[in-house]
């Protein structure tokens, strides 16, 4: 059976990478009211944070596990890691974006030179790649969906998915650091 993505990978990489980044950016900008979601208890909102440094942590074992799983010539392993990294992105950035929508950002409260110097090249280099590891992660992801396995050897699926493996590992471990600095330093 033909999938009619299939004939338009890039095309349909970059639909989804620009609805993706639009609800990032309208979350962010705050176009999406918070009247829209319905609201969680305080105990829940608060504990988003430490939820979601523990997704990442999870993303970045199983981002190296499948990894490991292509490089031993493991398909079904990999498939399965990557969709599961996949999974736990969506559910990082879906708990991300709700208590942005709902309680905004969280204040840096260490010295103002930490927060120049430190802090904010950080923030933004984690965000910069996060963003940018869009549309390599959905042309792997639109690749592998529409094609068997075999195919995938002749495509770009192994370099653009290492490019998207190694920017989602940087920008998921400095999350951890943005998140142990905003919640555990200061």
């Amino acid at each position: 059976m033909r999938v009619p993505v299939r004939d338009h990978v890039p095309l349909a990489t970059a639909v989804a990478s620009a609805v993706a980044l639009a609800l990032v950016f309208g979350a962010v900008g705050g176009v999406i009211p918070s009247s829209v979601l319905p609201r969680a208890s305080d105990a829940v909102i608060a504990a988003i944070p430490h939820l979601n440094a523990a997704i990442s942590a999870t993303a970045i074992i199983t981002i190296l596990l499948g990894w490991r799983a292509i490089a031993r010539g493991n398909v079904r392993q990999h498939r399965a890691f990557m969709l599961t990294s996949f999974g736990l992105f969506v559910a990082f950035l879906a708990a991300y974006l709700y208590r942005l929508i709902l309680v905004e950002t969280t204040a840096f409260g260490g010295p103002d030179a930490v927060y120049t110097y430190l802090y904010l090249p950080f923030l933004g280099i984690h965000i910069l790649l996060a963003i940018v590891c869009v549309p390599f992660v959905f042309y792997a992801l639109l690749l592998a969906a529409t094609r068997p396995p075999e195919e995938l050897y002749h495509t770009r699926h192994a370099q653009a998915g290492s490019v998207a493996a190694v920017l989602w590992l940087i920008s998921f471990a400095m999350g951890i650091g943005v998140y142990i600095l905003l919640y555990h330093l200061y």
